[in-house]
C-alpha cells in the first residue's frame, strides 16, 4: 500500500471515531440532560371542578371530598373512622351529634343550622349533605368541635388536613431544583422549587431511586426530588392551639365502700335498716331500683324516699342501680338494648327519666348496669353514657357504671372512653366460673382479680377504678347419668356455704392458687365442690385492691356476708 493509500485509511478511522464518539456524546447528553417538559398539574392530578382530592397530613385518601360554594365536604365514614370518633350518627333519623362535657351538639341533613343543647346556631352553610346514598360533613363544622386544622388549594384542588398533631420528616431544599412526576431526571416537572423552601417526605422517606425521594411541598403538590438538592431530614410537627374540653369528674377523696342491695320488689326497702346494721364502714349503698321497662326508654321504679333520707342519716351516699333487665323472672320484660341505645328519642327519656328520678329521690348517684350487650351495640351504649354524663355533671350526680373484666370479646364497652365521661368504672370481679359453666371452679380467685386489675388499669385511671367483689359462691354438684356427666351449681353466701360443709362434717383447706379455702367431697354418688368466699380469700382481694391504689371496692351483695368481713374490708380503705 503507498503512502497515499495508508494517509486515506488512517483518515477514515478517524472520522468514523469521531462520527462514534459524536454519537456517543449525543446519546449521552440525550441521557443525562434533565427533561425540560412541564407538567400541567390540574392534567396530573385530574380533579373535578366540584371536588377535592383530600390529603391526611401525609397521605392520599382513597376518595375525594366534595367542593360546593367553596366548602369542603367530607364523608361521614371519614370523619367518624379517622378524624374524630367522637362523632356519633343516628342512622334511623339521618343525625350526626357530638357530645361536649355540657352540651349535646345535633345537626340534620340539609339544614343550614344545628342545635347546641336547646339553642339554634346558624351558619353559612349547609352542615351535612347526602349525595349519591352517601353522607358528608362540612369542614368547617368539624373544625368547630374537634382538634382540627385544614388549608385548601385550587388548580388542582386540594385539601391538606391535619388531625393527629404528630411530627413528620422534613427537610429544606438547599439549591433550587425541580419537583419531577417520578424518579430520575427523564420524568416531567411539576413544580420549581427554591432554596429554602420545606418539602415533607412522604412515607417518612419511603424508597429512595436513582438520587430521588418522594416529598410533598407546603401546598399539597407531591412528586420526586433529587436528594442532593435537599437538608439533612429532621422532625418537625406543628403544634395545635386547640383547647381540649375538660372532662371533670365528681370522685371522693376517700375511698368508696360501695355494697349493691337487691330489692326486687318495693317491700324489700324495708329490710334496709336490718341489713345496714351488719355492716361497718360502707360509704355507699346501691339498691336495684329502676330497670328499663320498653324500648322508648322508660324505666320501672322500687325506689323509696325513707331509704334514701335513712342512708342520709347513716352518712352514707346512694347510688341507685339502672339495669337494661328486669330483676325476677315474674316482672321480666324483653327490651330490644340495640332498638333503646340506638335511637336518639329512647335515649333523650332514657336520660331524663334517670335524672328526673335522681333529682325526685335526692340520690347521690346513678350506677348502671347494662348487662349482655351484643357489640353492635357498643357504639350507642358509649353515646347513651355521653349524654348522660351531661345531665348528671350538671346536676352533681356521680355517675358509675358497671362493666365486665375487660376480655377481647367484650372490649366494645370501651372502658377508656367511658372512662372521659363517667365518674368511676366499676369491675365486676366474679363469675370466674359461673352457672353454665363446663367445668367447676371458683367464682373469683385471686388471679382472677389481679388480671382485671391489671387490664382495667391499661386504660382507665387507677382513681376511677371499683373493683367489684363477690360475697357469695357456688356449690358445685357433679353426677353422671346415664352415662353422661352432668354439673349443676347454686350460689350460697358465706355463712349458708360454711353451715352446709359443717352438717355435712367437711373440713376445707386452703389453695394458695385460688387465695381460697376448698372444699371436695362424695355423698350419694354425687360429687361436691366449692370455694369459700370468706375473711381471708376478702383479705387477699382487699390487698390487691389496696395495692393498685383503686378508688374503692364494691361488694355483691349485702346479706350475703357474714359480719366480720367488714373489718377486714375497712382495713384496707384509706
Amino acid at each position: 500500500m503507498n503512502r497515499r493509500a495508508k494517509i486515506l485509511v488512517i483518515l477514515s478511522v478517524i472520522v468514523l471515531v469521531l462520527i462514534g464518539a459524536a454519537i456517543l456524546a449525543g446519546r449521552l447528553i440525550v441521557k443525562y440532560t434533565p427533561s425540560k417538559v412541564v407538567m400541567d398539574l390540574a392534567e396530573y392530578y385530574d380533579i373535578p371542578d366540584d371536588e377535592m382530592m383530600i390529603i391526611l397530613e401525609d397521605s392520599v385518601y382513597e376518595e375525594n371530598a366534595l367542593y360546593e360554594n367553596g366548602q369542603i365536604y367530607v364523608s361521614l365514614d371519614l370523619l367518624v373512622t379517622k378524624l374524630d370518633g367522637e362523632y356519633y350518627w343516628d342512622e334511623k333519623e339521618n343525625l350526626l351529634i357530638f357530645t361536649t362535657p355540657d352540651k349535646v351538639i345535633k345537626a340534620e341533613v340539609g339544614d343550614d343550622f344545628y342545635y347546641s343543647n336547646k339553642t339554634k346556631q346558624s351558619v353559612e352553610y349547609d352542615v351535612l349533605k347526602a349525595v349519591g346514598g352517601k353522607f358528608y360533613v362540612a369542614m368547617d363544622f368539624i373544625i368547630l368541635f374537634s382538634d382540627i386544622t385544614y388549608q385548601k388549594f385550587e388548580n388542582p384542588n386540594r385539601v391538606i388536613i391535619q388531625y393527629t398533631w404528630t411530627e413528620h420528616l422534613y427537610s429544606d431544599v438547599t439549591k433550587a431544583t425541580q419537583m419531577r412526576t417520578n424518579y430520575g431526571i427523564k420524568s416531567d416537572i411539576l413544580v420549581e422549587l427554591e432554596t429554602g423552601d420545606k418539602v415533607m417526605y412522604v412515607d417518612a422517606g419511603g424508597i429512595q431511586k436513582e438520587g430521588f425521594v418522594k416529598v410533598m411541598t407546603a401546598d399539597g403538590i407531591r412528586g420526586y426530588v433529587q436528594t442532593k438538592a435537599l437538608s439533612e431530614s429532621y422532625y418537625f410537627g406543628e403544634e395545635s392551639t386547640y383547647e381540649e374540653p375538660v372532662y371533670t369528674h365528681i370522685t371522693s377523696e376517700h375511698s368508696i365502700n360501695l355494697v349493691w342491695h337487691m330489692t326486687l320488689e318495693q317491700d324489700s326497702n324495708q329490710y334496709f335498716m336490718e341489713l345496714i346494721n351488719r355492716t361497718d364502714g360502707v360509704s355507699t349503698v346501691a339498691p336495684t331500683w329502676f330497670n328499663v321497662n320498653s324500648e322508648d326508654g322508660t324505666l320501672d321504679s322500687r325506689a323509696d324516699a325513707k331509704y334514701v333520707d335513712e342512708a342520709h342519716g347513716l352518712g352514707m351516699e346512694v347510688w341507685a342501680v339502672i339495669s337494661n333487665f328486669s330483676p325476677s323472672s315474674e316482672t321480666t320484660v324483653e327490651v330490644d338494648d340495640y332498638k333503646l341505645l340506638s335511637t336518639t328519642a329512647s335515649r333523650e327519656t332514657l336520660v331524663n327519666e334517670i335524672v328526673a328520678a335522681a333529682i325526685k329521690y335526692n340520690l347521690d348517684g346513678i350506677n348502671i348496669d347494662f348487662e349482655g350487650l351484643s357489640s353492635e351495640c357498643g357504639p350507642h351504649f358509649i353515646q347513651f353514657l355521653r349524654e348522660l354524663s351531661i345531665k348528671c355533671r350538671q346536676n352533681r350526680i356521680v355517675l358509675s357504671v358497671d362493666n365486665y373484666i375487660p376480655a377481647s370479646y367484650n372490649a366494645f364497652y370501651d372502658l377508656e372512653e367511658q372512662a372521659k365521661y363517667i365518674d368511676y368504672v366499676v369491675i365486676m370481679g366474679y363469675d370466674e366460673h359461673y352457672d353454665g359453666s363446663e367445668e367447676a371452679g371458683s367464682v373469683s380467685s385471686i388471679g382472677f382479680i389481679n388480671d382485671a386489675i391489671a387490664a382495667t388499669l391499661e386504660q382507665v385511671p387507677a382513681g376511677q377504678i371499683i373493683m367489684g367483689i363477690p360475697f357469695y359462691t357456688r356449690l358445685w354438684k357433679e353426677t353422671t347419668t346415664d352415662g353422661t356427666a352432668v354439673l349443676t351449681s347454686e350460689a350460697l353466701g358465706m355463712e349458708a356455704a360454711e353451715k352446709f360443709l359443717e352438717t355435712n362434717g367437711v373440713s376445707y383447706d386452703w389453695d394458695e392458687t385460688t387465695g381460697q379455702f376448698y372444699a371436695e367431697f362424695e355423698k350419694e354418688n354425687v360429687t361436691y365442690k366449692i370455694w369459700l368466699e370468706e375473711e381471708l380469700s376478702i383479705e387477699e382481694k382487699m390487698k390487691a385492691i389496696y395495692n393498685a391504689e383503686l378508688a374503692g371496692v364494691a361488694e355483691w351483695r349485702i346479706g350475703f356476708e357474714k359480719e366480720t368481713v367488714w373489718n377486714v374490708i375497712e382495713r384496707y380503705l384509706k
